[in-house]
C-alpha cells in the first residue's frame, strides 16, 4: 500500500476544493505534479542569496574570510563567495589524498601485496641471531589486546614457534619510506598530539603511547597514572592533582625529541579513569621495543632494539643475503582504510596513503607522494593551479586549495567508477564520523555526506548535499581567519548549510 506524504496530505484537500466545481460539470481533471509541492520552486541565485548573506554577515565583520561555492551536480552555480581565493583547507586535504588513492586502488594494492610486514631471521657469525622487523606502511598493526588480525602478537609466536631462547637484537627496518616523520608546516605544539605523531613505514597502535589516570584516594593526592605499554622510553613527571569534585581537565605536554611527558591538570576523586595519548617521535623504535616485551612474556632473552632509517634520496639498505622469512602478515584493505580514516579525519592514515602513492612511480617520499596525487588529479581534469598542498592530511599550514576547486574535485569524483563509494566513505550528517553530533534535528540530517576540517581560526565542510526537494548539491564552504572571541563558528556554518537544504 503507498503511502501519501505529509506534505502531499495537507495540499489534497485544498487542491480538491479548487477542483470541485469543475468535477460537477464534468470537467476532465488532470493532477500535475506541483500540486503535491508543498512549497514555492527553488530561489533564484538573487533571491539564494538575499537568504544566505546575512547568515554570514556579523562573522565577516569581526574579520573572517569566507569561501563558498554552492553549485548543482551539471555544473550551475547557485550562491558563491570569493570561489577564487586561495583557503587552507585543513582536512579538506583528505579529500584530494583520498580521491587520488581510489582512482589508484589497483596500483596501490599491488604495492602493498609487495611490501607485506616482514618478520625475517638474520643469523650471526657469533652468538644469537638478529630479528628484522621490516615495516610494510599497515596503518593498522596492533598489539592491542582485542587485536584480531595485522597483529604484533602474531609476529612474536612465529619466533616462539622456532624454540629461539636468545635474540641478539629487534631491528626495526623502517626504510620503505624515506625518513620524514612530520610534514612542512605542522605546527611543532602539534607534533606530540595523536594528531601530529610521527609518519613512519612501520607504524603501530596508530604511533601512539596510551596513559590511563586513576585519581588518587584523597583530594590533594597526585592522581596515579599507568602506561598501557611501560617500554615506550618515556619519563612521566606527575604534576596533577585530585580535587574533591568538578570535571577531569589532564593534560599532556611533552616537547619534540624530549623523553619527558608531563601530566597536568585535576581529576575529581572517584571519578572514573581517564585514558591519554601522546604521539611518539620514533614509531619504528617503539615497535621493536613492543616487541621484544612480547618475546620477554615468551621467555625469549632480547639483548637490544636498533632502528634503520632512510635519507629521502638514499635507496634502501639491502637485507643480509641469510635472512630468511620468518612470518609475514596480509596487506590490509587499503579501501577500508579510506574509509575509516575519512570518517574519523584520520591524519597517520592519510599521511601513510601518500607515501603508498609515492612508492607508485617514486621511493616512498614525501615529494614523490605529492607528485603522484597532482598527477593523477590532473590527469582526471582538476586544474593544477586550483591547489597546493604539502601533505596528505592537512595538518600543514602551507596547504591552499580555492573552493571552485573542492566543487570540480567532487564533481570529477562523481562521475568515475569509484565515486559513489568514496562519496559513502564521507561522514554522514547526524549520524557517523566527524558529523555525528553536528546538524541532529535538521532537515540536513542523514542527507549530507561532507569532509570536516579544523586547524587553529580554519574551519572547512566540503561535500555532496540533498535538499529538502531531492536535489543533489556540491558544497565547499570554508572559513579562514576566524577571530578567537567568535563563538561557535561551526554553527554559523551549519545554520548556513541548513538554509541551502530547505530554499533549494
Amino acid at each position: 500500500m503507498h503511502q501519501i506524504s505529509s506534505h502531499a496530505t495537507r495540499c489534497v484537500p485544498r487542491l480538491f476544493g479548487k477542483l470541485l466545481p469543475y468535477a460537477a460539470i464534468g470537467l476532465p481533471i488532470t493532477l500535475s505534479a506541483c500540486a503535491f509541492q508543498n512549497s514555492a520552486p527553488p530561489l533564484g541565485p538573487h533571491a539564494l542569496a538575499e537568504r544566505l548573506s546575512p547568515i554570514l554577515q556579523t562573522s565577516q565583520d569581526q574579520g573572517m574570510r569566507w569561501g563558498i561555492v554552492i553549485a548543482t551536480k551539471d555544473g550551475k552555480t547557485l550562491f558563491s563567495r570569493n570561489p577564487k581565493g586561495r583557503f587552507i583547507p585543513a582536512s579538506n586535504t583528505k579529500l584530494f589524498t583520498t580521491a587520488a588513492a581510489m582512482a589508484e586502488l589497483a596500483e596501490l594494492d599491488h604495492e602493498a601485496a609487495e611490501h607485506p610486514t616482514t618478520l625475517l631471521l638474520a643469523p650471526r657469525p657469533h652468538g644469537a641471531p638478529d630479528l628484522i622487523l621490516r615495516g610494510s606502511g599497515d596503518p593498522v598493526l596492533s598489539d592491542n589486546t582485542a587485536c584480531e588480525s595485522d597483529c604484533l602478537k602474531t609476529l612474536a609466536e612465529a619466533v616462539s614457534a622456532k624454540r629461539l631462547r636468545r635474540i641478539h637484537a629487534i631491528i626495526a627496518d623502517d626504510q620503505l619510506f624515506a625518513d620524514e616523520r612530520w610534514g612542512d608546516g605542522w605546527s611543532w605544539n602539534n607534533l606530540p598530539t595523536q594528531w601530529g605523531t610521527a609518519v613512519s613505514a612501520l607504524t603501530l597502535n596508530d604511533n601512539t603511547a596510551e596513559l590511563t589516570v586513576q585519581p588518587g584516594t584523597h583530594p590533594g593526592d597526585r592522581p596515579l597514572p599507568r602506561w598501557s605499554a611501560p617500554d615506550e622510553g618515556l619519563t612521566l613527571v606527575n604534576q596533577a592533582l585530585t580535587v574533591p569534585d568538578g570535571k577531569p581537565e589532564l593534560s599532556l605536554e611533552k616537547k619534540p625529541g624530549d623523553t619527558r611527558v608531563v601530566l597536568t591538570g585535576t581529576l575529581p576523586a572517584g571519578g572514573p579513569v581517564q585514558t591519554l595519548k601522546i604521539g611518539l617521535d620514533d614509531p619504528a623504535l617503539s615497535a621493536a621495543r613492543h616487541l621484544r616485551s612480547l618475546l620477554r612474556e615468551t621467555g625469549i632473552r632480547v639483548q637490544s632494539v636498533q632502528v634503520r632509517h632512510r635519507l629521502t634520496k638514499n635507496t634502501p639498505d639491502t637485507t643480509a643475503p641469510d635472512a630468511r622469512t620468518l612470518s609475514t602478515l596480509p596487506a590490509p584493505d587499503l579501501k577500508d582504510d579510506i574509509r575509516h580514516l575519512l570518517k574519523v579525519s584520520q591524519n597517520l592514515h592519510a599521511e601513510l596513503v601518500l607515501r603508498r602513492l609515492a612508492l607508485i612511480h617514486g621511493n616512498g617520499s614525501t615529494e614523490d607522494g605529492l607528485a603522484e596525487r597532482k598527477q593523477v588529479l590532473t590527469t582526471l581534469g582538476l586544474p593544477a593551479a586550483g591547489f597546493s598542498l604539502y601533505d596528505g592530511s592537512g595538518m600543514s599550514s602551507y596547504n591552499r586549495v580555492t573552493p571552485q576547486t573542492v566543487i570540480q574535485l567532487l564533481r570529477l569524483a562523481d562521475r568515475q567508477p569509484w565515486g559513489a563509494d568514496w562519496r559513502e566513505d564521507l561522514p554522514l550528517a547526524a549520524r557517523d564520523g566527524t558529523l555525528a553530533h553536528r546538524f541532529i534535528g535538521t532537515p540536513v540530517a542523514d542527507h549530507l555526506h561532507a569532509k570536516t576540517g579544523t586547524l587553529a581560526a580554519t574551519h572547512s565542510l566540503s561535500g555532496y548535499l540533498q535538499t529538502t526537494r531531492g536535489q543533489t548539491l556540491l558544497i565547499a564552504i570554508f572559513a579562514n581567519d576566524i577571530p578567537d572571541e567568535l563563538p561557535h563558528p561551526t554553527k554559523i556554518m551549519d545554520d548556513f548549510v541548513t538554509a541551502v537544504a530547505e530554499a533549494e
